[in-house]
């Protein structure tokens, strides 16, 4: 897929590391939101849709969502040499932050109320995805799948993980093709 060329676009690859180092610093726990809101609403390199289509395929990559998700725009603006700039902009300081945040574990670990702020961390994380996908619902109205088949596979998704404990990959795989042919279907017979 092409970047729109009304989409304004990273000026360097400079301004690509930089712009996914900031990123990859705000992604703590809830990165969805953070990638949404600086990747389409901020610097709006990508439109609500294109969001949704490459974060799809990020998620059925291998490895984690937002670091396949910087791969592909890097690749797309600059080839190789902007997968490898957007990559190491999502690894190079926060690794460098996970390692010193590691060692302070070790030490405080049993400390209240780190144990308390964590969990704490946990829940706004939470409620960060919730919101994210909320938000996103609105960019359904443009997909060829009714409303309802979408609620419903989000629906039987949230059952799945969340109720049954079903593993991710037989979710992605049962409802994922189910989406997908239910997609294909509508498609091919030109439904709106």
């Amino acid at each position: 897929m092409t970047s729109a060329p009304d989409h304004p676009q990273p000026a360097s690859l400079l301004d690509l590391f930089v712009s996914f180092t900031l990123l990859a610093l705000q992604g703590f726990g809830g990165v969805l939101a953070v990638v949404q809101r600086e990747l389409v609403e901020r610097k709006r390199w990508l439109s609500k849709e294109e969001f949704i289509e490459e974060w799809a395929v990020a998620q059925i990559m291998p490895g984690p969502n937002v670091v396949n998700l910087a791969l592909m725009l890097g690749g797309r603006y600059f080839g190789l040499r902007g997968a490898l700039t957007a990559l190491a902009g999502m690894l190079t300081v926060p690794l460098m932050v996970v390692l010193m945040l590691a060692v302070l574990h070790a030490q405080f670990a049993d400390v209240p109320a780190v144990t308390g702020a964590l969990r704490g961390m946990a829940a706004v994380s939470a409620g960060m995805i919730a919101a994210t996908g909320l938000k996103l619902a609105s960019s359904l109205r443009k997909h060829p799948l009714r409303w309802w088949i979408s609620a419903l596979l989000a629906l039987f998704c949230v059952i799945f993980v969340v109720l049954l404990h079903l593993p991710l990959a037989f979710t992605l795989l049962s409802l994922g093709s189910i989406g997908v042919s239910c997609t294909y279907r509508a498609l091919k017979r030109g439904q709106p």
